[in-house]
């Protein structure tokens, strides 16, 4: 059986794919957040979903990526994980760095 992570790494080399990952990278990098914060605080979906006031469908879809949570919801994430909300910007590297 392939695994996964074979198929991505091949798949990386072809420069469609790999401008179509690349411009995921955000939602990637957020829906990764919101699972390390939930985890991190040893909450399972449905306990976090019950501190904000949601349901677990919800909390499932912000961190599957099919959902882009508002501020305000990422504020109320915070306050549920005992966390605090820090939104950046960094610049963007140049072509072929």
């Amino acid at each position: 059986m392939t695994d996964i992570r074979d198929l991505h790494a091949g798949w990386m080399d072809d420069p469609a794919y790999r401008r179509e990952y690349d411009a995921l990278e955000t939602e990637f990098a957020l829906a990764a957040a919101l699972i390390r914060a939930r985890a991190d605080a040893g909450l399972t979906q449905e306990e976090l979903a019950e501190r904000m006031g949601t349901k677990q469908a919800a909390v499932a879809r912000w961190e599957g990526g099919k959902v882009m949570p508002s501020t305000r919801t990422l504020a109320r994430l915070a306050k549920a994980t005992g966390t605090r909300l820090l939104i950046s910007f960094a610049p963007v590297p140049a072509v072929g760095e």
